[in-house]
């Protein structure tokens, strides 16, 4: 079982970012993106019974949040709304060249990785396999939303024969059901196979939708 006892925080280039390398050899790639006022200790809970094949990699996003924690995209006074595409193009645009020099120093494939994110960093992984669909195979959107302003891109079906897992809580106040819903929508229309789980618990993760998507990493 990974715990995040079993990683440690390094620092690569201008980046903090906990790791846990792959205990067996031709290691596959899993990035982890944290949501708003999260950091890189915030998703270990969700990969506990991964494969030992992943090499897992949870950096801290660039911005800090009040009252604590980090973000994807700069602050906004008095704003928290939720990020749209345009919001996130700048993180996406740092964290591909991130993820290629971290492979490159670590002698792993990045051709292509499987990636993870929580309610903003869902937003994020989403929008990043929309830009970079070549760059994306398993995707992981838990608790979030594709974000608005991705729909003429959803429209060119970039995720074609991509297997996508969604899941949400129906007593989700931070971000309401109806936006995940949406999201299947969209990933569907993007040309994704979703696997989506849908439980009544609020903004986490139930124990159904973890076992869920332990299967569908597994």
């Amino acid at each position: 079982m990974r715990a995040q006892s079993d990683t440690e925080v390094v620092s690569f280039q201008d980046w903090t970012v906990r790791v846990h390398p792959a205990t067996q050899t031709a290691a596959r790639l899993l990035l982890l993106v944290h949501g708003w006022t999260g950091d890189e200790n915030s998703m270990w809970v969700f990969v506990h019974n991964f494969p030992p094949s992943y090499w897992i990699i949870a950096p801290r996003a660039p911005h800090g949040t009040q009252p604590g924690g980090y973000s994807w995209r700069p602050p906004r006074a008095g704003v928290h709304d939720r990020p749209g595409f345009d919001d996130l193009r700048p993180a996406v645009g740092a964290l591909i060249p991130f993820v290629d020099a971290y492979a490159t120093a670590n002698h792993l494939d990045a051709s292509e990785f499987d990636a993870m994110g929580f309610s903003q960093g869902a937003a994020l992984v989403s929008a990043m396999a929309l830009l970079y669909p070549e760059r994306i195979g398993r995707l992981g959107v838990l608790a979030g939303f594709v974000p608005a302003g991705a729909e003429p891109l959803a429209e060119t079906h970039p995720l074609k024969g991509k297997d996508v897992f969604v899941a949400h809580g129906t007593l989700d106040e931070l971000v309401k059901i109806e936006f995940a819903r949406r999201s299947v929508q969209l990933l569907q229309q993007a040309g994704a196979s979703v696997t989506y789980c849908e439980d009544d618990v609020g903004h986490k993760l139930s124990l159904k939708c973890l076992r869920a998507l332990q299967a569908f990493f597994a």
